[in-house]
C-alpha cells in the first residue's frame, strides 16, 4: 500500500506525493489519518517562504537562531501538527493501545504514520473526531491565557480573532475575565460575541485602545493578548493596556517590526511584554513545575469533551487531501469566510 504525504517543494509549491511506508518497531503504533488541520500561522509562513527556519537554524544549546549553512531544507515533507486518525497496528509490546482506537496527536499531513505509542491520545468518548484537530491550536490559545495570569473581573483585550484568537476569547471568558475581542472582519467578531466576548471592536473603524479605556473608566485593559502576529496590532495592544499592565505576545511575527513603536506607550506606561510559546518544558513564564505542554493540551481537550469549548463552528472548509494546493491557496488569500481549513484523508 502506498503512503501519501504533503510535501512543500518551495514557496507556494505544494502537493500530495507518494512515500514509503515506515516499518513498525517496538513501542510504536501505526495510525491512519482521518483529518489534519492546517495552521494559518506557522504553516502559512512555510508556504510563503517567510519562516525563519528556512534561512536560519535553531541552536538548541545556545537557544539562538544562527545563519543556515545549507540551502533551505526543501522539500519539506509531512509538516503539520493537528491530526486525528485510527490505530491500524500496534507493536506487540504496546499493551495499552489497541487497533481501532481513534486517537489525536502530531504526526503531520500524511495518510499514515508510525509514531511512539505515547505520542497519541485517545479521542474522548462521543466526541466528533474532527474536533481533535484543535488540540494543538487550543493548547496555543490556553498557553496565552495562562501566561496572561487573568483574574476574575479583569478586562482583557484579545487581538486577532482567527482560530487561536477565538479559542483564546472563549478560554479567557471561562477564566472569569471580561473580554474585548478585536479584529477587522465582522464575521469573526460575531463568532467572538458567541464565544463570550462582552465587547467587540472593529479595528477598521475604531481604536481598540480608545474602546478599552472607555469601558474601564480610562484605565485600559488589565491584560491584552496579541494573537494576530501583526506588529501594528501588537502596538495597539500595548496602547490599550493599563499602566504596568501585561501584554502577551503569542502571534508568530514575521519580518521587521514595522508599525511597532516601543518609545511610546510601552515605554511611558511601563508595560510588561511577555512571550507565550507552546513548546518547551513550560509553555509560558511562571508556569514551570505546574504546567507542561502535555497538561495544557489535555486540559483543552477535557474542556472540549465536557462541552465548555465547542471548536466545531470554527471549521470553515474540509478539503480532500489531494487538493492541498487549493487549501493552502485559500488560506494564503485570506478570504473573509476562512477560519479552520481541514484536510480529509481517505480511510
Amino acid at each position: 500500500m502506498v503512503n501519501w504525504v504533503v510535501s512543500l517543494a518551495g514557496p507556494r509549491r505544494i502537493g500530495l506525493v507518494p512515500c514509503p511506508r515506515d516499518r513498525l518497531g517496538p513501542g510504536q503504533v501505526r495510525v491512519r489519518t482521518r483529518y489534519s488541520g492546517i495552521s494559518a500561522g506557522t504553516e502559512l509562513t512555510l508556504y510563503r517562504g517567510s519562516n525563519p527556519r528556512l534561512t536560519k537554524e535553531w541552536d538548541d544549546a545556545a537557544r539562538m537562531f544562527v545563519p543556515r549553512q545549507a540551502p533551505p531544507p526543501y522539500p519539506l515533507a509531512g509538516f503539520g501538527y493537528e491530526e486525528v486518525g485510527d490505530l491500524v497496528e500496534v507493536a506487540p509490546d504496546v499493551t495499552w493501545r489497541r487497533p481501532g482506537e481513534t486517537v489525536w496527536g502530531i504526526w503531520g499531513h500524511r495518510a499514515e504514520a508510525v509514531v511512539p505509542a505515547d505520542a497519541v491520545h485517545p479521542l474522548p468518548a462521543g466526541l466528533n473526531p474532527i474536533a481533535a484537530v484543535f488540540a494543538r491550536p487550543g493548547a496555543i490559545a490556553l498557553t496565552a491565557v495562562l501566561a496572561a495570569d487573568l483574574h476574575l473581573g479583569d478586562w482583557v483585550g484579545v487581538f486577532g480573532q482567527g482560530v487561536i484568537g477565538l479559542l483564546a476569547t472563549r478560554l479567557a471568558a471561562l477564566s472569569g475575565a471580561r473580554v474585548a475581542a478585536v479584529d477587522r472582519l465582522p464575521a469573526r467578531l460575531a463568532h467572538a460575541a458567541r464565544s463570550g466576548a462582552r465587547l467587540v471592536v472593529d479595528a477598521r473603524t475604531e481604536s481598540a485602545a480608545v474602546a478599552l479605556r472607555r469601558v474601564t473608566d480610562g484605565r485600559g485593559a488589565d491584560v491584552c493578548l496579541e494573537l494576530s502576529g501583526a506588529y501594528p496590532a501588537l502596538h495597539e495592544a500595548i496602547r490599550a493596556t493599563t499602566h504596568a499592565g501585561r501584554v502577551v505576545a503569542a502571534g508568530f511575527y514575521q519580518g521587521h517590526a514595522d508599525g511597532l513603536g516601543l518609545g511610546e506607550e510601552f515605554h511611558h506606561n511601563r508595560i510588561q511584554l511577555v512571550a507565550a510559546q507552546v513548546s518547551g518544558p513550560a509553555p509560558a513564564p511562571g508556569l514551570a513545575g505546574r504546567w507542561s505542554g502535555a497538561r495544557v493540551a489535555h486540559t483543552f481537550m477535557d474542556l472540549v469533551a465536557e462541552g465548555s469549548v465547542d471548536p466545531l463552528p470554527l471549521v470553515s472548509h474540509v478539503v480532500d487531501a489531494g487538493a492541498v494546493a487549493d487549501a493552502l491557496a485559500l488560506l494564503d488569500r485570506g478570504a473573509d469566510d476562512v477560519l479552520q481549513v481541514v484536510l480529509r484523508f481517505p480511510t
